[in-house]
């Protein structure tokens, strides 16, 4: 029995020993087989842990929970292994010195990863964002279709997938269209010649959205007279949607309409124009 003990304590002393015994760095087959034991553990009360945590949660904050879950997973297995071998005899001192210049280094290398996973949490926690909301980010619009840790994917109009960096939503700005509510006000302008019946061109401009699928007719649309400009007066026609997500489309239709109901009613929709003068120097005799 004791011949077995030693001989298992044998191989359970293999692997790298640094230095001596007191201050050196000694990883062997036991320690590995500690941490193994260690990790296992750790995951089994981790999964209890989710499963306990998120079992009453909606189905959105229960996906928001897993991604910051996953973050701090990590963190925690970090932090058994540093106990477990410090409970065994490792010097873990020796350890981090010795790594301290890769973790700079690591730092260095992935700031962009760490800015986009603390972005991501903030995301997520302060629930700015949910999947489904029409966001524009760089004069890009998409509907959220995903929200990662490190990055949230959203579709266009056009059905082009954008991935963003979720540093994106901390550093720049970012218009959310459905925040408030899934109901958004849209615009559409033209230009009308000087001169031209004003009381006419609103009634034609309310008549354009007539027929045209994606508009509401409740809030009720309304016409801007919003300027002189310099070679036109400006007109905007605002109007409610559902799906602002489609208003390209919507917004093309109502282009149509207005043009033809224009040209049916002698509406000039006019170019811009400068006069140019030109003034001649009188001739000298020389």
């Amino acid at each position: 029995m004791n011949e077995f003990l030693q001989k298992a304590k044998e191989i359970l002393n293999w692997g790298i020993h640094i230095g001596d015994a007191k201050n050196g760095i000694h990883l062997t087959l036991g320690i590995f087989l500690m941490l193994l034991l260690a990790i296992l553990a750790t995951n089994i009360f981790l999964r209890f842990f989710r499963k306990v945590v998120t079992r009453k949660m909606e189905r959105e904050d229960k996906l928001k929970f897993v991604s910051i879950f996953q973050f701090l997973k990590y963190a925690i297995y970090l932090v058994v292994v540093l106990i477990t071998l410090s409970a065994v005899g490792v010097n873990i001192t020796l350890l981090i010195t010795a790594s301290a210049a890769l973790f700079v280094g690591l730092g260095l290398a992935l700031q962009d990863l760490f800015q986009d996973l603390i972005g991501g949490i903030y995301v997520i926690v302060d629930k700015s964002l949910s999947v489904g909301d029409i966001i524009e980010v760089d004069s890009r619009v998409g509907r959220v279709q995903e929200i990662k840790l490190r990055t949230t994917r959203a579709v266009t109009p056009d059905d082009k997938v954008i991935i963003i960096p979720n540093h994106k939503f901390i550093k720049d700005t970012v218009y959310n269209y459905t925040q408030n509510r899934l109901i958004t006000i849209e615009a559409v302008k033209v230009g009308v010649a000087y001169g031209s019946d004003v009381d006419l061109v609103s009634k034609l401009l309310l008549k354009s959205l007539e027929g045209i699928e994606g508009v509401l007719h409740t809030p009720e649309p309304f016409v801007w007279f919003e300027d002189f400009a310099d070679s036109s007066l400006l007109f905007s026609i605002r109007f409610y949607v559902a799906d602002s997500f489609r208003t390209m489309s919507t917004k093309s239709a109502i282009r149509f309409r207005i043009d033809s109901l224009f040209r049916e009613n002698k509406i000039k929709i006019p170019f811009p124009q400068r006069d140019i003068h030109i003034i001649s120097q009188p001739k000298t005799d020389h």
